[in-house]
């Protein structure tokens, strides 16, 4: 698959939209934190660690300590695409975020949100 220019984006550059995205349907930034420790195993400490340091969406998600395997529950469409048929791993990790977001954004409760 061609590299696409969102693995190069920092993921400190890409955070802040979620949280913006959050936060003009009345959440949070932690609710938006919850979920990405929740999708990707970091903890709030490790999170911070790599929005204060370079590091690009490829390696933040490489580095994630347990991707969680409850992520294969999110089903759905996000930009037109179903996200459970993305083929390159990687993007399917991006759109599984943006899924969950979206879903945040839409008033879901986090427990529906983290699949429990």
């Amino acid at each position: 698959m061609p590299d696409h220019p969102i693995y190069r984006m920092e993921f400190a550059e890409l955070y802040p939209h979620y949280v913006a995205k959050a936060e003009r349907k009345g959440r949070s930034g932690e609710e938006v934190d919850q979920i990405i420790c929740w999708l990707t195993g970091y903890d709030a400490d490790g999170l911070r660690a790599q929005l204060e340091g370079p590091c690009d969406v490829r390696g933040f998600f490489a580095g994630a300590p347990a991707f969680n395997p409850d992520s294969e529950l999110i089903k759905g469409v996000v930009c037109g695409v179903r996200v459970e048929e993305v083929e390159d791993p990687l993007m399917r990790k991006i759109r599984y975020l943006d899924k969950l977001i979206d879903e945040l954004a839409k008033g879901k409760t986090m427990e529906k949100i983290l699949r429990r």
